[in-house]
């Protein structure tokens, strides 16, 4: 079959959907290599990740978007135990010097020997 050449016709004279069929290819190929682009970063962003979960294997383009998934999936999760680690330890020194204050309050009001409030007082700062 002999090589045959298309003549296009200058853009005034095609029909809108002319165009449209003529751009669409073009549209397609820009979207799937914005895809495969993004892709490639997530599988260079994870790499030690997947080395360690499939070392020696080819990845394909499901298995490095199921296993970047799988990674953020655990990482929201640490970050989650994290946070409510660090607001149990805040709520605990919150009561804590509500405790001390309460305890402070208490020496104040009533009359307890120097040598008993001395006491209680270094032990509520250890």
């Amino acid at each position: 079959m002999a090589p045959s050449t298309v003549f296009l016709e200058p853009d005034n004279l095609l029909t809108p959907k002319e165009k449209n069929k003529l751009r669409k290819p073009v549209v397609e190929k820009m979207r799937r290599d914005r895809i495969n682009s993004s892709i490639e970063q997530l599988k260079l962003l994870l790499e030690k990740e997947f080395q360690r979960h499939q070392p020696n294997s080819k990845l394909e383009k499901a298995d490095i978007l199921e296993m970047t998934v799988s990674y953020l999936k655990q990482q929201s999760q640490l970050q989650m135990k994290r946070s409510f680690h660090k607001s149990s330890q805040f709520d605990f020194r919150e009561g804590y010097s509500r405790c001390l204050q309460e305890a402070f309050y208490f020496l104040s009001l009533h009359k307890v020997r120097t040598e008993t409030q001395t006491k209680l007082l270094s032990h509520f700062q250890k």
